[in-house]
């Protein structure tokens, strides 16, 4: 094909990508958006099958059928509250693609020359590759509960990360002036090395930080997609893997800020105290006031508390709602909607806050409130919405703890301390729709359950909204 025709071909595939990205800001053209970018993949995945020719088609018409086949099986069972884990699996399989192809290429280097430039980039596709995969699995595993997900610290965490790290770097030497079959035996080492630096830097993530741990797992997943593409010398692969890990890293940046923190923070954690115990010898116990906090004392639920909730919900002209993890563990977002619309019909103003790190995901409970077909409008963004709290006459929490903990602005030396929160304690009367009074993962005590403005209405949140709105349809005002 002509040199120039194949770049025109390739630019365009380029802006249709972006194009398609541009439009996931706008969340009614993100639909489109999505087709869009979709669409660019499948022209660039013709385009290198129509460039490169091959000896077995076959086998990629079997790769494509099956791999295609299980995605759709994939994306057919799993439902809204799976789709953080399904998200993180994803930029496992990116991760595996990368270094197995890394892989594949480091080996022929050996035989046949390459750029000092492609093998580089190949070690660090292999390396990247490895350990997003190994990482993402870990983070797939706890959003999908098959894995604690509380932060676990090994003892001398950070210096076990040093250590594989500067391993890592000694192996990846090693094999650059290996040859077969000394090199395939390095390379596979140095894949076992960068799986388990993945493992051991994911395992100390909690659940509270899964939004930042994926979003950084994106971008990882870009870079090492990037630099395969370096070395296989694919100019969309270059492209396509490098917005990837510029968007996610952007992603990252703003889940950091948006819980007040620098990423190494994240990613170091709150370490213990005090002298480990004999039997921690191997597992560092958890941080005071992280895993081991005691529930708040909360005033417990009753049909007194619900005909409070009813009323106040009755009474009060501007409402805001806010939806949390529980919320999607309870899948009530379409009882929250409905909930919603029917405050509407009744003449009040309803809008939904939208905490930037609420769920397990970035844009969790956005997703989720889509799925119910609310009104994106209604949705409004903390730094938004914050101002406007001491004006409401209704806060609606549904299964949110830590997002709307005031202990963040009040209390020193906690995991949150510091974090921004939506603002609920500031309204006139807040109810509480969650299962338990138990802190959220940041296991901080919520004095917002303790609050003499605060109804809570303990219970799976589906029910508990149901019985509200059942309530205002009766009329028990």
């Amino acid at each position: 094909m002509n040199t120039w025709l194949s770049l025109l071909i390739d630019l365009l595939i380029i802006c249709l990508f972006l194009g398609g990205i541009s439009l996931f800001y706008r969340p009614k053209e993100a639909r489109t958006g999505n087709l869009m970018a979709a669409g660019a993949i499948s022209a660039a995945f013709l385009a290198v099958l129509l460039r490169n020719p091959f000896q077995e088609p076959l086998i990629i018409i079997i790769a494509v059928a099956l791999g295609a086949g299980a995605g759709w099986l994939v994306a057919r069972a799993v439902n809204m509250i799976q789709i953080p884990a399904m998200v993180a699996f994803q930029h496992g399989a990116g991760g595996i693609a990368a270094f197995l192809i890394s892989y594949v290429e480091l080996t022929r280097a050996a035989s046949v020359p390459t750029q000092v430039v492609g093998e580089v980039s190949g070690f660090l596709g292999l390396i990247l590759g490895a350990a997003t995969f190994s990482g993402s699995m870990v983070a797939s595993g706890k959003l999908a509960n098959y894995l604690n997900q509380k932060p676990i610290n090994l003892r001398g965490h950070s210096l076990w990360l040093l250590g594989l790290a500067l391993v890592i770097v000694l192996v990846a030497l090693i094999t650059v002036l290996s040859g077969n079959p000394a090199r395939t035996y390095l390379l596979i080492a140095l894949i076992g090395l960068s799986i388990v630096l993945g493992v051991v830097f994911s395992i100390r993530i909690g659940g509270a930080d899964m939004p930042i741990l994926i979003s950084f797992l994106n971008a990882t997943a870009g870079l090492a997609a990037a630099f395969c593409g370096i070395i296989i010398q694919n100019r969309l692969l270059v492209a396509c893997g490098a917005t990837v890990a510029a968007s996610g890293s952007i992603l990252t940046h703003i889940m950091c800020k948006a819980i007040n923190r620098g990423l190494t923070k994240v990613f170091v954690g709150i370490q213990p105290q005090g002298k480990p115990k004999p039997q921690d010898l191997f597992f560092e116990p958890p941080a005071e006031g992280e895993v081991q906090a005691q529930p708040a004392k909360t005033k417990p639920s009753s049909e007194d508390g619900f005909s409070r909730a009813v009323r106040a919900a009755g009474e009060a002209a501007k409402v805001i709602i806010i939806p949390g993890y529980g919320m999607a563990l309870a899948q009530a977002q379409f009882k929250v909607v409905e909930l919603a619309q029917k405050l509407e019909s009744m003449g009040k103003d309803v809008r939904f806050a939208i905490h930037p790190v609420a769920g397990r995901m970035p844009g969790h409970m956005n997703v989720l409130l889509a799925e119910a077909e609310v009104d994106y409008e209604k949705l409004v963004e903390m730094d938004d919405i914050n101002p406007e709290f001491k004006e409401v006459d209704l806060a609606l929490v549904v299964g949110a703890c830590d997002v709307v903990n005031p202990a963040a602005i009040d209390s020193e030396g906690t995991p949150i301390s510091g974090m921004p929160v939506l603002m609920a304690h500031e309204a006139k009367t807040v109810v509480v729709c969650n299962l338990d009074e138990k802190p959220g993962y940041s296991g901080v005590e919520n004095p917002l359950y303790k609050m003499d403005k605060t109804v809570t209405l303990f219970g799976d949140a589906g029910a508990t909204v149901e019985k509200l709105l059942a309530g205002l349809q009766a009329g028990e005002i």
